[in-house]
């Protein structure tokens, strides 16, 4: 008859090994195949005006938000989707109508708009960004810069049909 000793480092072995394989499910999020779609950040909804104009440049400039557009599952690029940026600035708080405009994406997905610079308000530098065309799901982004000495900004969306 064959004896099994149970020390302290078989059980151990065994334990990490049983995490390893089997719990791994249990300690990662749920993804469907492909691309997961963003998620609303808190407080990116925050001053929003709904359909504010699309514009070149927002104020006098010199800081640059940027980022892309794709789809949910696959990741193709989305064109022609309308961001709303809005930011508090060196010439104007985040509620006030000169410090919103919004862009279109171009072929690749890809967004730029110039604005002034971001300056910090509660205490943080940060934009506001949102989709808002209808035909995905609304997303309100809030992208927290490092420093307020930071002269662009980055958001990606990947967004979910409607």
């Amino acid at each position: 008859m064959a004896m099994v000793v149970l020390n302290r480092r078989y059980l151990l072995a065994a334990g990490g090994s049983v995490l390893a394989a089997g719990m791994s499910g249990l300690l990662l999020p749920a993804r469907a195949d492909g691309l997961a779609p963003t998620e609303s950040m808190s407080g990116g909804a925050n001053n929003y005006r709904k359909g504010a104009a699309i514009v070149d440049r927002i104020g006098k400039g010199g800081f640059w938000m940027s980022g892309t557009v794709r789809r949910a599952g696959d990741g193709a690029p989305l064109a022609g989707q309308r961001i709303q940026i809005w930011a508090h600035t060196t010439e104007g708080q985040e509620h006030e109508p000169q410090s919103h405009g919004a862009t279109l994406t171009d072929k690749d997905g890809k967004f730029r708009l110039e604005m002034p610079q971001i300056i910090p308000i509660f205490g943080q530098p940060h934009g506001h960004l949102a989709y808002d065309s209808g035909e995905f799901k609304t997303v309100f982004l809030r992208p927290v810069m490092r420093s307020a000495k930071e002269t662009s900004l980055e958001a990606h969306f990947v967004l979910q049909p409607a």
